[in-house]
């Protein structure tokens, strides 16, 4: 009789166990359940519709969220597209094709602007002779602080790399001169790199102009020259030899205009310390056809002397003296003369005279 009182209380307490652990979960699951329920209703009552256009773009877009839009993220560059905010062809991740289908749903045109990529104002790397040996963390930012950068040129590039830290699509890769390299193919000009870079070195350029400064130095010459054997020590050659006025010097740097430029190369060939760089793999050659009068106008505007004949007869072109500046087709009257060749060069539309 004992015994069996025992079990029974024995029993009475594993059922009491039992019941203490099964009510709470039982409680806290109902509870789950019917937050649950109420912030899905929540959520379908407060909803707030999408715009069938914005989703259409947002998903045409490649979701880099870099900002080179000038918005925070490609969703809410979609809604300012949309609003009329925003051009079509605002996104610079985009691709040609992209931006013209982005165009077609909101019914705009795609503007004709030549696209941009970054622009290294450096070419020093190795040549840049350097002040003393710099052991801290290995970023532009922190090598600053240490008596402005290691390097005795104040202006030129530390090359450590910020920019490929900052550019979000692998278009920067530090090169064997320790210049960072920029890809014409991955560069989308977002800019980050333009912002990461504290020597404000790096700029914007249009795709199409081959023919570049790679030099920030403010200095004087001689002192220029003694940092980095490629430093642009004012001399103005390229003022003189530029045939359509398109560099100046200020403060003993040059600079080039890029609406101005015609990509001639001309002055990259007579710069003396290289601190120009004329980054066009081959260049198209004119050519004169036979509906030529021999007007002699084309010789004339000839920067390199590379047309010549007589008068009414029809000119020629010197292949190895011809650059490419394209300055003799809008002269001729009889629309005679063509630039033929070096499509690597043209690359198709972007190419511009």
């Amino acid at each position: 009789m004992g015994t069996a009182v025992i079990m029974l209380a024995s029993l009475a307490t594993q059922t009491d166990i039992a019941g203490a652990v099964v009510n709470p979960v039982l409680i806290l699951g109902s509870m789950g359940l019917l937050l649950g329920l109420g912030l899905a209703f929540a959520a379908r009552k407060l909803a707030v519709p999408t715009d069938p256009m914005v989703e259409k773009i947002d998903s045409l877009l490649p979701g880099a969220n870099c900002g080179g839009c000038a918005f925070p993220g490609c969703k809410s560059f979609a809604e300012a597209v949309v609003k009329g905010e925003a051009p079509a062809d605002g996104c610079v991740a985009a691709s040609a094709s992209i931006n013209a289908r982005i165009a077609e749903v909101v019914g705009a045109e795609v503007s004709d602007a030549v696209r941009k990529i970054a622009l290294i104002h450096c070419n020093g790397g190795h040549s840049a002779t350097e002040a003393f040996e710099y052991h801290g963390p290995r970023e532009c930012r922190s090598a600053m602080l240490v008596m402005g950068g290691s390097k005795t040129c104040t202006y030129g590039c530390l090359g450590y790399g910020d920019c490929v830290t900052a550019c979000p699509f692998n278009a920067i890769v530090i090169g064997e001169n320790g210049i960072p390299e920029v890809s014409r193919e991955n560069c989308t000009g977002c800019g980050k790199c333009v912002d990461a870079c504290p020597r404000d070195i790096i700029e914007l350029w249009p795709v199409n102009r081959e023919v570049v400064v790679a030099c920030a130095s403010l200095d004087k010459g001689a002192f220029a020259r003694k940092a980095c054997t490629m430093a642009c020590i004012g001399c103005r050659k390229c003022v003189k030899i530029c045939p359509v006025e398109a560099i100046e010097v200020n403060d003993f740097l040059a600079s080039i205009d890029p609406d101005k430029c015609i990509n001639c190369g001309l002055c990259a060939s007579d710069c003396p310390t290289g601190a120009i760089l004329d980054n066009a793999p081959a260049r198209p050659k004119a050519y004169i056809d036979g509906s030529c009068i021999g007007c002699t106008i084309c010789a004339k505007v000839c920067p390199t002397k590379a047309i010549s004949g007589e008068l009414k007869e029809r000119h020629n072109v010197d292949g190895d003296k011809c650059v490419g500046c394209g300055l003799c087709v809008p002269k001729c009257p009889k629309n005679s003369i063509r630039m033929l060749g070096a499509l690597s060069y043209q690359r198709g539309e972007e190419f511009q005279v």
